[in-house]
Order: C-alpha cells, then structure tokens, then sequence
C-alpha cells in the first residue's frame, strides 16, 4: 500500500529534522525550508497533507495554505504556530486549512494530527470520486465489487453460469447470497425462464413435501385441486433453496433422489414426473459440521456442493463499502435528498463492523437518506452505529497500542459528547461552546476535528 505523502515547510532546520524524524515511519516526507520552495513543490508534486509553519520570510504559511487549496484542492493543510499566531492559525481554518498546531509540541501529536489528516485527504477523494468509481468497478448482475475477495466471487459466479451444475452459495446473513443466485440465473442458458425460491427455515415441516413437490387433488384435507410444487414451477429454469441447512433429515433424502433421478413424485400420487432444474442452494451454517453431527445428509452435502463459491462478510472487505454505500444511494435517492456522503460519514461506515454485512449497509443507508437535510450524508445520520460497533478506527482494541487505544478511547468519548451536545442545543455552535466553556472557534475547532456538522442538529428549514 503506498504511504501517504506529507510536505514539511519550516525556517526553521531543527523543526523540519524533528518532523521528518517523527513521521518518515508512515509517511513519505518531503521538506522545504521556506514558503516560496514549498510553492514551487506543491505545484510539481501530489502531497496528501502538508505541515507548514505560518511565520516565515517570503511566502508565509498562508500563502502555502492558499496556494495549496488552489492546485491540490483535496491536500489537507495542517499550520504550525506560536501562542502569539493562534489567532491567525484560527482564522486559516476558515479558509480552508485542516487543523493546528501550537509550539510547542509534542511529537506524538503531530504525528497523530497528520494521520487523521491524510485518512480524512484519503475519504474526501473517495467521497468525491465515489460516481466515477461507481462507474468502472466491477460489476456482474446486481452486484458490486473493488476488493480481490469479492472480485473471486464474481468470477465464479460467470464461471457457474456456464454450468448447469448445483452450486452452493455460503455466508453469513445479510451477505447477498440471493442476489448472487439470482446473478448466476440470470447469466445463464436458463434466465428466461422463472427463478424459484423459497427459505427452507420459513417453512413448516409438514408442508415441505407439498411445497417442493406439488400434490393432488385430495392427498390430504383441504386439497381441493391439483397444485404443482416449486420443483415443477420452476421447470426450465432455477431453484434456489436458501437456508438449505435447516431442511428437515426426512425431506433431505427426498430432495437428494429428486436431484439424482431429476424427477419428482407429487403428494397423493403414484407417478414420477421428469423435472429440468437447476438448483441453487444456499446457507449460513456449516454444513461439514451439520453432517457431522448427523443434523445434515453427507449424500446430499456433496451432490449440492458441486459448484461452491463462499461470499465473505462485509468486514472482510471493506474496500467494498464505498461502492456499495454509493450504489445504494444511487438505488434509494429522492428528490430533494443528499447525493453524497461526507468524508467522516464515510469514515463511520468504513469503521464499523457491520454483523449485518450488505443488508445492515443497504438499510443504514437508506436511514441515513431519510434523516439528512444537506448536500451530502454527514455523520451525525450514522450515530446508531455507534451502539454495534468498537469505535476504533485502527481495529479491535486489544490489536492496538496502549497509547492508540487511549488516543481512540479519547477521540470517540469527545466525538459522542459533541454529537449529544450538539443534539441538546439543535446545532447552536455559541450555545454548545457556553456550554461546554470553551471559546466559540474553540468550540468550531473541536467540531471540525470530530467530523461532527452543526447543521446536521439544526431544526429542518432553518
């Protein structure tokens, strides 16, 4: 992965070599040692965040400030003062720049400052390159993917269209093994005719038989009439049997003669009936482990496991968020609603860790549509989020430093009380900074840096 590129722009050499020295370990760092070398790199050079003093002979750090807003529009601009210049420093923000910091310093913040700078520069290109990457992702049917994981399953997906061979979709929940199946139909010989499904854990066990199979007229009470089951509904084309772990052992061994002899006998009836179905099966469970435990016919496991493609948890790839965060936005939009996420919305869906994989996301977005009054998605629409997920944005707690994990703690404590703060005073910057007493650019100040939206909590039509 490459490293994010940061410019350091100081008279001073001592700051530039401690700066270099702190951050070299993650960013690739380039120097300047005043403002009129730094606009000449700037205007030559792509940099992700740039740290400049604002007190320099020639050009000042506004004017790298400026001149970085004007060529490299998505930089995050981060100023470096003394006490005597906080004011100015408070003042750059309004035009633009991303945060400061007062010497003196210590380094482990710079370095932690330049982090979420170049993380919030790496969001800002996604959320405002997120319409072009909708356009040459990797698409098949219904589906959307960037990450190599997911980038399998659609090759496999063209791969069983060919077939006709039974294939067996594994995942979690809410992962879209139905809308894969449906993708494997509909790029197959079979797509015009009917698709067929139904959830094997949603039937009753007694009318398994029936459902699948059909019946005939009086096989049993309240068979008033022939009734073909989904086996002969969906003759020509596909059957796909979701949850297929949960079918009861007596129905196993019905289903796996009907798949080896392709023929189906209705209830109340002494004949066979040829059948042309192509099953799709699929589950959340271990089927290994179910057959094992005697919970699953082995004969059957391996007459559908003929063609598997296992769908990997959104967790596992999260590269893909975006895009789908994007196409479901694209899917549920209306009039008058955001078109876009901000980049700390995108931060809070890339962050979480999403038990309910793509239909926890799809039903998040939509939510997020209904709540919002701007432009784009901010995070304050996501907040519910917060109760399902760790809230570390360098992962499980346990994975990180003692120091990033307090630092984590920290920033999301802070981030929570804005957000209830902001909610208490319906968006009112000058109240909540009473409030909280603090300075009202203090307070602008600590809103930026939390990607909390004082409009987000202000009152619709206000």
């Amino acid at each position: 992965m490459t490293r994010p590129r940061v410019l350091v722009v100081d008279d001073k050499d001592t700051m530039v070599k401690l700066l270099a020295r702190v951050l070299s370990p993650e960013f690739d760092v380039t120097t300047a040692a005043d403002g009129t070398r730094a606009l000449g790199l700037i205007g030559s050079q792509p940099f992700d965040v740039v740290i400049s003093d604002i007190r320099m002979p020639g050009a000042d750090g506004i004017a790298v400030l400026t001149e970085t807003r004007r060529v490299q529009p998505d930089t995050e601009v981060i100023l470096m003062t003394a006490f005597a210049t906080v004011q100015a420093a408070v003042d750059a923000m309004k035009l633009g720049a991303y945060d400061y910091l007062q010497k003196p310093f210590e380094p482990e913040e710079a370095l932690l400052l330049a982090r979420r700078a170049a993380e919030r520069k790496h969001l800002r290109t996604q959320a405002r390159d997120l319409e072009a990457a909708l356009a040459t992702a990797h698409r098949f049917e219904n589906l959307i993917a960037e990450s190599p994981p997911m980038r399998k399953v659609l090759e496999l997906i063209k791969r069983a269209a060919i077939s006709d061979a039974t294939a067996l979709i594994t995942g979690e929940s809410g992962v879209g093994k139905e809308v894969v199946a449906h993708a494997i139909h509909n790029a197959s010989a079979r797509a015009k005719q009917r698709f067929v499904a139904i959830n094997c854990g949603a039937m009753p066990e007694q009318l398994f038989e029936a459902e699948l199979f059909g019946y005939m007229k009086g096989a049993f009470t309240g068979a008033s009439s022939d009734h073909r089951g989904l086996f002969e509904q969906a003759h020509g084309g596909s059957l796909f049997l979701d949850e297929i772990g949960e079918l009861p052992l007596a129905m196993q061994v019905k289903l796996n003669r009907a798949l080896q002899e392709h023929t189906i006998r209705r209830v109340g009836d002494s004949a066979e009936r040829p059948v042309d179905v192509r099953v799709i099966a699929a589950t959340n469970i271990d089927l290994q482990a179910a057959t094992a435990a005697g919970k699953f016919r082995e004969d059957l496991y391996y007459r559908i496991n003929v063609f598997p493609i296992h769908v990997p948890p959104l967790r596992d790839r999260k590269s893909d968020i975006p895009l789908l965060a994007g196409l479901f936005l694209e899917r549920h939009h209306k009039q008058g609603q955001p078109d876009g996420f901000t980049p700390e919305a995108l931060a809070v869906l890339m962050n979480h860790d999403w038990p309910g994989n793509v239909r926890e996301l799809e039903n998040v977005v939509q939510r997020g549509l209904a709540v919002s009054d701007g432009p784009k998605i901010g995070a304050a629409a996501f907040d519910q989020l917060n109760t399902h997920t760790h809230g570390f944005a360098g992962g499980r707690p346990e994975t990180l430093t003692y120091r990033d994990m307090l630092e984590a703690a920290r920033e999301r404590a802070t981030r929570d009380y804005l957000v209830a703060l902001m909610k208490d005073v319906a968006g009112n910057v000058t109240q909540a900074a009473e409030r909280a007493g603090v300075e009202r650019e203090s307070m602008h100040r600590l809103l930026k840096r939390h990607g909390v939206r004082s409009d987000d909590f202000k009152p619709r039509g206000s």
